[in-house]
């Protein structure tokens, strides 16, 4: 076996940087006008599949036990987009957390049910 020269070591990476910057493929998945990725023919995105995953610890095994309409090939895709944008969906799930938490909030506030409560001491 030969050993590799600077050059050859330079092409590598460079070949590698490359690879790097290609957009990946994800079978089973597309992307609406906004850029979220959706499952093929379902009208289920991927983030309600990573929701099952993170919030409930569920395995894709699972996620295909309560969805059986999806295929393991498709839960698998979804988790792998997840993993490669993991900080960007993250983000996304936090901020949607803060928008539900948000509208209840002021909800809540505005609710006439709610105030009565209160003004009867029903409710603190």
């Amino acid at each position: 076996m030969d050993a590799l020269t600077a050059s050859d070591v330079a092409v590598q990476a460079g070949s590698e940087e490359a690879a790097a910057k290609q957009p990946i493929a994800y079978p089973h998945l597309w992307y609406d006008d906004r850029g979220r990725p959706w499952i093929d023919d379902t009208n289920i995105k991927v983030i309600e599949v990573v929701l099952d995953h993170t919030a409930c610890g569920w395995s894709a095994d699972e996620i295909h036990r309560q969805y059986p309409y999806l295929s393991l090939a498709q839960i698998h895709s979804a988790l792998a987009y997840y993993f490669d944008h993991k900080q960007e969906m993250d983000d996304e799930i936090e901020r949607q957390v803060r928008e539900v938490d948000a509208l209840k909030a002021k909800a809540d506030a505005e609710s006439p049910f709610l105030k009565r409560m209160r003004a009867l001491g029903k409710l603190p």
